[in-house]
């Protein structure tokens, strides 16, 4: 089969077009034939040599993947040859085909095409974990979405407001801010233009965010607190100006903040088989009724691989890039 690979750490020119033997499903997995597979931050990440690939798991780049099941392993129940699916993989997503755990896999909607069910799981499992897990945002609640033009902001913007929450989102440039609204933002902030703690507070008054969803990191942080409510949570899940900050714990202590993050990645098989039953009965709802669509900016053939991350590193997107294998 066809794979992209990183033939060393690098940019987007170490990707490579490679020959690969199909894998065969072990116990507990399926193989499908993938027909697209989402281009996520991790993937950047992998191919910078930023991350090091897990045990055991594949260097075929790729996280997220939609297509057919063509064969099933041992001990696997429920999940006949045939389905079209959509999954999070732990790797691999990049190849004509790929394994994925049969508890990760959920039915693609009717009507619902692979590319668009390829732009789903990895944003779906992030955002339901961080948003709604471990920031437990709430109907009526006011939530700051950072990025919010992202592949996962996009949908964190849809799904809290289809809960009923408000929602502030950030992103940089006029196009991006009138995505923005048209996803359902309340407010609507231009970072390149505007600054969101002087947006918040003219807009919230004293009553602040209750959540925030950060991808920022590094001098965001402070400025997060400041426009945060009594109690409110703050969720980092990634660290696009740096990890590592000072934090002056007195606002933390003052507000009652809590401070939380996660990854996806290295989370135990059976932990995301929670998630994907999680996000099968809450999340996928929304998406078999219209409620919550994954906006898709720009589709690109397998092995167009490089354009693809070319454009997800000079943040030129609008929602998800995928990758089209057939």
């Amino acid at each position: 089969m066809k794979a992209v690979v990183a033939s060393q750490p690098g940019g987007p020119e170490v990707l490579r077009l490679v020959e690969r033997p199909v894998p065969q499903p072990g116990a507990g997995e399926v193989l499908v034939r993938v027909a697209a597979a989402g281009v996520n931050r991790p993937d950047i990440m992998q191919r910078r040599g930023a991350i090091a690939v897990p045990a055991g798991v594949t260097d075929i780049l790729g996280l997220e993947i939609a297509g057919e099941i063509v064969a099933v392993g041992p001990g696997v129940d429920g999940v006949a040859v045939g389905r079209q699916v959509a999954a999070l993989v732990s790797g691999g997503g990049y190849g004509e085909y790929c394994l994925a755990q049969a508890g990760h896999c959920l039915a693609i909607p009717a009507g619902m095409d692979h590319v668009a069910a390829a732009a789903l799981p990895e944003a779906a499992f992030t955002v339901w974990h961080n948003l709604f897990e471990r920031g437990r945002l709430a109907p009526g609640e006011r939530v700051l979405i950072h990025g919010g033009a992202s592949g996962i902001g996009s949908l964190a913007i849809q799904l809290a407001r289809a809960i009923g929450a408000t929602v502030v989102a950030t992103a940089g440039g006029v196009e991006k801010v009138a995505f923005l609204r048209e996803l359902g933002a309340d407010i609507a902030i231009d970072y390149r233009s505007q600054d969101f703690v002087e947006v918040c507070r003219g807009a919230l008054g004293e009553a602040g965010v209750d959540v925030v969803l950060d991808i920022v990191g590094g001098s965001y942080i402070a400025r997060n607190f400041a426009v945060m409510a009594p109690g409110g949570r703050h969720v980092s899940i990634a660290f696009m100006e740096g990890a590592v900050v000072p934090i002056d714990l007195t606002a933390v202590m003052v507000k009652g903040l809590t401070l939380t993050s996660s990854t996806m990645r290295p989370k135990p098989v059976e932990e995301k088989t929670r998630l994907a039953r999680a996000v099968e009965r809450h999340v996928w709802p929304l998406v078999s009724k219209g409620r919550v669509r994954p906006p898709v900016f720009r589709t690109y053939m397998l092995e167009e691989a490089t354009q693809a991350h070319c454009l997800m590193e000079e943040n030129g997107n609008m929602g998800k890039i995928i990758l089209n294998i057939y």
